[in-house]
């Protein structure tokens, strides 16, 4: 029996992520193109262009998956995405499924990195878990139920855009204290310049050459792995930060697992440990409950082309099954 394979494609700001994908997870070839985002018509060019490329490889693939950024429907448009401009009310699945003739399945790019982690990575074998990506914003994939929680219109999980602090820092959305303002990777270094304007952070300002608007988060876990006090200081706030969060939609969703994903990941407890240890100090009834994992996700930046070919094969599975 001939196994089935599909294509995923991972799109984002700077770059479309495609990969032939077993339906065991298996990355079997994988292509990289520049993310043109100013216009569909472009960005449509760059997927066409990638899927023909891995089917050269692969002519017996069978669906197409997309993990976007943005607000996807449950008809595969994307109505919005503050960082891709080409997503503005289009029509995604439609256009891609006629361009390449091949079904298409679309979903947010967090919630098929969550079924990635679910399927095959830090959360397989959970039927209520949390992948929570922490990078230029903050994405999130809640799985309730061994299914992707989607809500009325595919929108749901928008996890960096509930308020924490009604006074606190603005948003990229243009809301105030939004959590993706607060404990994103970006808001790690708006964090670290803060401190380093007040005099706080020596150590990270000198890895930044003196230049306070020179400082990100990664001087900060650079100077943190030599051990430098202050940059501690700084971490275990932005692991607070994190946490206050990650307890909110813990008390909500009650989830097994919780699974960060992003570059912090590569740090390990470095930021774990806070994290973890901030959470604990504020859940629900944390010596009463059972207490949900905090661990690093596993899958990479494969797991939303991997999210995406297996959901897009599981469609097709059940719309086979269905016709019969």
């Amino acid at each position: 029996m001939t196994e089935r394979v599909g294509i995923g494609l991972d799109i984002g700001g700077t770059k479309v992520l495609g990969a032939v994908v077993s339906a065991q997870g298996e990355v079997l070839t994988e292509c990289r193109v520049p993310s043109p985002t100013s216009t569909w018509a472009h960005l449509l060019a760059a997927i066409e262009a990638s899927v023909t490329e891995l089917r050269g490889s692969h002519p017996g693939v069978e669906s197409v998956g997309i993990g976007a950024a943005g607000m996807v429907d449950l008809d595969g448009s994307i109505h919005y995405s503050p960082n891709v401009p080409a997503f503005r009310s289009t029509r995604v699945r439609a256009d891609v499924e006629a361009a390449v003739g091949l079904p298409t399945t679309v979903d947010n790019d967090a919630n098929v990195a969550a079924y990635a982690e679910v399927r095959f990575g830090a959360a397989a074998g959970m039927t209520d878990a949390m992948v929570i990506t922490l990078g230029t914003g903050i994405g999130g994939g809640i799985i309730v139920g061994g299914a992707v929680l989607r809500g009325a219109n595919g929108f749901a999980a928008e996890v960096g855009h509930f308020q924490v602090d009604p006074n606190g820092p603005p948003c990229a959305c243009g809301e105030i204290g939004h959590w993706e303002a607060m404990a994103s990777g970006t808001a790690l270094g708006v964090m670290a310049r803060a401190a380093a304007e007040r005099g706080e952070l020596a150590s990270a300002l000198a890895l930044a050459g003196g230049a306070v608007e020179a400082i990100t988060g990664q001087h900060v876990s650079e100077a943190a792995r030599g051990g430098a006090a202050d940059a501690l200081t700084v971490i275990d706030a932005y692991g607070g930060n994190v946490a206050v969060g990650l307890v909110g939609l813990a008390n909500i969703f009650d989830p097994g697992v919780i699974a960060i994903a992003g570059g912090i990941v590569n740090d390990g407890d470095l930021y774990l440990e806070p994290i973890r240890r901030h959470f604990l100090g504020h859940i629900e009834g944390a010596s009463y409950r059972p207490r949900p994992e905090i661990v690093p996700a596993t899958l990479g930046e494969r797991a939303g082309v991997i999210g995406a070919a297996i959901l897009a094969l599981d469609h097709q599975r059940s719309v086979s099954a269905g016709s019969q």
